[in-house]
């Protein structure tokens, strides 16, 4: 069994591509937040697939190490875990974008901010948990940053109530309220994947405390 604090070495190839796989998603979901401000800016959804296709890239690059590798610091299937969780935040992001911009002038006028910061803070802290698995002595941080996920996924689905409640109430005509509820709940996958993500990191370092 190795020790908590030696999960990772510092030139890690498995941790340094963990690391890139977060930071793609994070850059898939700053994106996505850049699109939902301006959803006919096409080069913010042609970045977007771009910063997909790297994290695909990763992806494919963690299991072409894991074939290669016997010895890893954390279970093989831990870290097929993680990277797999990663990759679901870019995908759920690019669905997103290319709703926004199928949606066109049925979003004229919507305000999404508040879901916008949602989306940021879980994509920060996955991120800041990622790169936290080299530094495992400070769990305090760890754990905080995980539970500022879980307040953002329960802020998400409680917002997500109200926002159905003015759909249903008829604030909207047929085809609008259709396609506003559409983007809401992809927006509030990809804060769901990021909370699944989060899971998975705090399993790992249970596993191996």
């Amino acid at each position: 069994m190795f020790s908590i604090s030696q999960l990772f070495s510092k030139g890690d190839r498995f941790q340094e591509l963990l690391e890139a796989a977060a930071a793609e998603s994070h850059e898939s979901v700053r994106l996505v937040i850049e699109l939902m401000k301006s959803p006919r800016n096409s080069q913010s959804f042609d970045d977007l697939i771009l910063a997909r296709r790297k994290e695909k890239k990763i992806s494919g690059q963690i299991s072409n190490e894991l074939v290669k590798t016997f010895i890893t610091g954390l279970d093989r299937e831990d870290i097929e875990t993680l990277a797999r969780s990663l990759f679901r935040i870019p995908k759920a992001a690019e669905k997103l974008a290319e709703r926004l911009v199928m949606a066109g002038a049925h979003l004229d006028g919507m305000d999404f901010s508040k879901q916008a910061d949602m989306m940021n803070k879980a994509t920060d802290a996955v991120h800041e948990m990622v790169k936290q698995l080299r530094h495992l002595e400070d769990m305090e941080k760890l754990k905080t940053y995980n539970d500022r996920l879980q307040l953002v996924e329960v802020e998400a689905d409680k917002y997500m109530n109200e926002l159905l409640r003015d759909l249903y109430g008829g604030k909207y005509d047929a085809i609008r309220a259709i396609v506003v509820r559409d983007v809401y709940e992809l927006m509030e996958k990809v804060v769901d994947r990021c909370h699944d993500t989060g899971n998975v990191v705090m399993h790992i370092v249970l596993k191996n405390s």
